[in-house]
């Protein structure tokens, strides 16, 4: 296995195990670099607000890197090989982000995964996610990343089924949140109101959604 175990390990991050099958790392990357690494991405993939299949427009700003990408239209939700927008390959996903990715599931005992997407969102003011699953995978046996940049938000987690109280997370800047295993299909969703994040992102969160999804693609 070719995890770098040097790329992330002077952050020394606080691990916090919220429930079975899923860990946060606080503090666990940096964010100036990674935005480097994503300027690249959104140059030739840019963000859009995607439609619902019921035809309401998202409140947050979406784009992806990968060898899949991850979309929402009137067809439903799916994975496409293509940007639909460009009708090009979606960006490869830079090195950065995928050792990132890796590194963190490894570091919380999920050893083989290899994420093949990387589902770009942009939270701005009253930007928010409803209570869904990720469920779009072929597999459930690999674990999502999701890895929080800028300003601060509060992360909803639910149980596998719909319904009932939701456990409130807050996710800060460098934060990186790993669920799989018995709480791989968990609903989860955002709030809303944004917290101040540093400087250099006050009112603008940028989530990095890790996936493995490919064997979709025929």
């Amino acid at each position: 296995m070719n995890v770098n175990q040097d790329l992330f390990s002077s952050l020394r991050p606080q691990t916090e195990e919220i429930r079975e099958g899923v860990v946060l790392l606080r503090a666990y990357c940096s964010t100036p670099d990674l935005l480097k690494a994503l300027k690249q991405v959104l140059s030739a993939a840019p963000l859009r607000h995607m439609s619902t299949p019921g035809g309401r427009k998202m409140s947050v700003a979406i784009t992806n890197c990968g060898s899949v990408g991850w979309v929402s239209d009137c067809s439903g939700y799916r994975y496409t090989t293509h940007d639909p927008l460009s009708k090009k390959a979606w960006p490869v996903m830079p090195e950065l982000l995928f050792e990132l990715a890796k590194n963190a599931a490894f570091q919380v005992g999920f050893t083989e995964f290899e994420p093949d997407c990387c589902l770009i969102n942009r939270y701005q003011t009253n930007a928010s996610m409803g209570a869904h699953q990720d469920r779009d995978e072929q597999s459930f046996a690999h674990p999502i990343v999701s890895v929080s940049l800028g300003a601060s938000a509060i992360f909803k987690l639910y149980g596998n089924k719909r319904g009932g109280r939701a456990l409130n997370i807050r996710l800060d800047d460098g934060d990186v949140l790993v669920f799989g295993g018995a709480s791989r299909l968990a609903f989860h969703g955002v709030g809303k109101c944004l917290l101040p994040g540093p400087d250099f992102m006050p009112d603008c969160r940028i989530n990095l959604t890790f996936r493995r999804a490919l064997d979709l693609i025929h």
